[in-house]
């Protein structure tokens, strides 16, 4: 028993000499214990072609087509807390961001679990196991790797920020190119909220997470849906909804003009009544710059920023943390999967308490 101690200690100081968190040394120690796990699909439509079904001689006529709804895989722990958290996916992505990481340690899926929180992994519709679209779409094999590299801030191709929080090891790299999912249709911000709030029907009360694109149509669904107790944004990228009115002007970048979308005040009176936090990351400057990876988020941050006034202006609780400036450094685009995402749960768990969700 003393030997087999000491090789627990030594395996604890080898651990803390590379890196890795205490807690997530004791959290792949333990067995993740799921009392229940399944999938579903949630919101959607149904289409409906004229004339009568030919068994034999099979057309179109008479024959229904379903989509436009989400897939969502929920597993359930041992013991789980009262609130579930749904996670919602960003652009060229699925349920995947969620799940693990692309050097393969856990994702905020189960981390969360291991927290004892339900948890719900969607991919949108038109998108990975929700592929069925009501509107045609064509899907090309443009080459894209590299922009993303830029995009989603892992350095300037083909060189890693100094610093930054994601895997040198060429398998991570390949493994994060093949998690881009292509959509299977147009994308709609409101055929994606439709379906959360569908989802939200069946899963009650809930903590939404939301990914980079994901910001916009997650803004829809806490509108929509009174089972949103909270929101927990991870770099929202686009659709920020501002009342009528109350619209920053565009914000030009070197990716391109980021824009508000303007909605009814009553509508945006809804997001004051819950709590909201966003999380950005690292490498983002704060003056305009030609490199078009960084300066892109540069107009996201800031339009971020007067978000966040304007829900608080009208008597909302909202919060922006941006990272670096509370010491935790070298995050990607990808706050989840980064190899300090236990840092980052932690900041949210921290706010889940806070806030009496937990």
């Amino acid at each position: 028993m003393a030997l087999f101690r000491s090789l627990l200690a030594t395996f604890a100081v080898t651990a803390a000499l590379m890196g890795s968190p205490a807690h997530d040394a004791e959290s792949k120690a333990d067995p993740l214990i799921i009392a229940e796990q399944g999938s579903f699909a949630a919101g959607g439509t149904v289409q409906k072609a004229p004339g009568t079904y030919v068994n034999n001689a099979p057309t179109a006529r008479g024959q229904s087509f379903h989509g436009d709804h989400l897939y969502a895989f929920y597993q359930v722990p041992e013991k789980p807390r009262r609130l579930p958290i749904i996670m919602l996916h960003g652009a060229y992505q699925s349920g995947r961001s969620w799940e693990t990481t692309p050097d393969g340690r856990e994702g905020f899926q189960t981390l969360f679990l291991r927290r004892h929180f339900t948890t719900y992994i969607v991919d949108q519709p038109r998108r990975g196991r929700a592929g069925n679209s009501t509107i045609a779409a064509t899907i090309e094999p443009v080459p894209n790797d590299q922009l993303f590299f830029d995009q989603f801030r892992l350095g300037t191709w083909p060189n890693f920020f100094d610093g930054v929080q994601f895997d040198r090891d060429p398998q991570a790299l390949d493994q994060f190119f093949r998690a881009v999912t292509p959509n299977t249709g147009p994308y709609d911000a409101n055929v994606i909220s439709s379906a959360m709030s569908a989802l939200l029907e069946r899963t009650g009360p809930a903590i939404l997470f939301t990914h980079s694109q994901g910001g916009e149509p997650g803004w829809l669904t806490a509108i929509h849906s009174p089972n949103v107790k909270a929101v927990v944004a991870f770099e929202p990228g686009s659709g920020f909804v501002f009342p009528e009115g109350e619209a920053p002007a565009d914000m030009p970048s070197a990716a391109g003009t980021l824009k508000a979308v303007e909605i009814p005040a009553s509508e945006f009176a809804r997001l004051t009544r819950i709590p909201i936090i966003i999380y950005y990351g690292d490498n983002i400057p704060t003056e305009p710059t030609a490199e078009r990876g960084k300066d892109n988020w540069r107009v996201r941050l800031a339009m971020a920023k007067l978000w966040v006034a304007a829900v608080n202006r009208h008597g909302g609780d909202a919060r922006l943390v941006h990272l670096p400036e509370i010491g935790i450094r070298g995050n990607t685009h990808f706050l989840m999967s980064d190899l300090n995402n236990q840092a980052v749960a932690d900041q949210v768990s921290r706010f889940l308490a806070e806030k009496n969700l937990d």
